[in-house]
């Protein structure tokens, strides 16, 4: 197989037989306003699983008045969402509808020219350029967008038709099985994570003995609790329960460097989320919010909005503070470990306190003295530690599998854009 340059530097080397030109010999920008016509159509949106029907009026105030505005897309011609390329590298940015229907404003048309480029090596070629983020190297403005005439300007590769018909078929089989191997995948990581709270609410609960008598509790949603576990509420079991604010001068006074400046972005039930998304305050910022300051051993709990619920233990050998929607629980170590109380707070019923307690319509939330009132079973310390060590030998044994599977999933991904890129670029051809 002879080789060519293709004059683009992100493709390279295409076969000698291959043609290579501009997205206009094959596919031309086209905008139809449906005007009164909207009727006559379901209304479509570009997901990351592909172009999917939604309800007109789906009832959650994101549904326009009318679609008078929106465009008509025939089935079978790509459509592309080339707006913010910097801002939202996890959008999918092409599409072909299956059916006929609306999209708003925003999207990009393209009719195709089917004599020149078949339609399914063409989505797996644009899903290339999305892969590897091409299309941002073209994008203009502030937020890196492309219109369609400067898509039309974008380089594409074409082989024979009858070869781009083989390349099609043959990444059709090639990415099916790659998919199903991620979608199992991805099933057993659920299963293994609804058992890993399975286990921890079980063992939270009833404890280590499955001999051992049982009493009713009295919470619904805790039920059964071993005879001589207590159930005091967190109130009598926490010497602070208390959030922190945002520091005067808001998002202007965080720096690269400093006192940690924990956020719920931050705060999840497997651990601390920093790296990119840590915050930092100066000390002199912080010396003015002393009372809000992280001590080792205290629990982080997400009081707002949808990481409501989510806590950790915050275990790190560094000073820190919270913002307003991370509230700290200090417990009283010598009652209860905290350890423990994250165990609790990360299980079924620890997680039904929080949707119990908390209030608010758009905006969920949790108040202090809503926190205080969660009831905790409470086994003896001795217990309590013997708990901890046989949840801690599991959940690492079921994390670890979780990751591995992460692992599985990432490499597949990988694997299938790599195949598409070396399939679509003709470093390798289909025998």
């Amino acid at each position: 197989m002879k080789m060519k340059d293709s004059g683009v530097e992100w493709i390279g080397e295409i076969p000698e037989d291959w043609d290579i030109g501009k997205v206009n010999r094959a596919l031309k920008y086209v905008k139809e306003v449906a005007g009164d016509k909207h009727g006559l159509y379901p209304r479509l949106s570009l997901a990351k699983s592909g172009v999917i029907e939604r309800p007109k009026y789906d009832g959650n105030g994101q549904a326009p008045a009318d679609y008078n505005t929106y465009q008509i897309v025939p089935k079978q011609q790509f459509v592309f969402n080339l707006m913010g390329l910097e801002q939202d590298s996890d959008y999918r940015r092409v599409g072909v509808p299956e059916k006929s229907g609306l999209l708003s404003s925003g999207y990009v048309r393209m009719d195709n020219n089917s004599d020149v480029l078949n339609v399914k090596y063409g989505y797996y070629y644009f899903l290339t350029l999305e892969s590897y983020r091409i299309f941002n190297a073209y994008g203009t403005g502030i937020r890196s967008t492309l219109n369609g005439k400067q898509l039309e300007k974008l380089p594409l590769i074409l082989p024979a038709i009858d070869e781009q018909q083989k390349i099609a078929d043959f990444l059709d089989s090639k990415i099916a099985l790659i998919d199903q191997i991620i979608a199992d995948t991805k099933r057993s990581i659920e299963e293994l994570k609804s058992y890993k709270q399975s286990l921890i609410t079980e063992t939270v609960t009833k404890g280590l003995d499955p001999n051992v008598p049982m009493k009713d509790s009295g919470v619904e949603w805790i039920r059964e609790i071993p005879e001589g576990w207590k159930l005091p509420s967190l109130g009598q079991l926490s010497i602070k329960i208390g959030s922190g604010k945002t520091p005067l001068g808001g998002a202007n006074v965080y720096q690269e460097s400093g006192v940690l400046f924990i956020r719920s972005q931050n705060v999840y039930d497997t651990g601390l989320l920093l790296g990119d998304k840590a915050t930092y305050i100066s000390q002199e910022v912080n010396d003015q919010m002393k009372n809000t300051e992280v001590q080792k051993q205290d629990i982080l709990l997400n009081i707002t909005g949808g990481s409501i619920g989510r806590s950790v233990k915050y275990n790190l050998n560094t000073p820190a503070n919270v913002n307003q929607h991370v509230c700290i629980i200090r417990s009283i170590n010598n009652i209860i470990d905290p350890d423990f109380l994250t165990y609790f707070l990360n299980s079924s019923s620890g997680q039904t306190n929080v949707n119990y307690f908390q209030t608010g319509g758009n905006r969920e939330g949790l108040n202090f003295e809503q926190i205080k009132k969660f009831k905790i079973p409470l086994p003896v310390m001795k217990k309590q530690k013997n708990i901890i060590i046989f949840l801690d030998e599991k959940t690492k044994k079921i994390d670890a599998l979780i990751k591995d599977k992460n692992l599985v999933i990432s490499e597949n991904e990988s694997y299938k854009k790599s195949l598409i890129y070396e399939y679509v670029t003709g470093k390798k051809q289909v025998n």
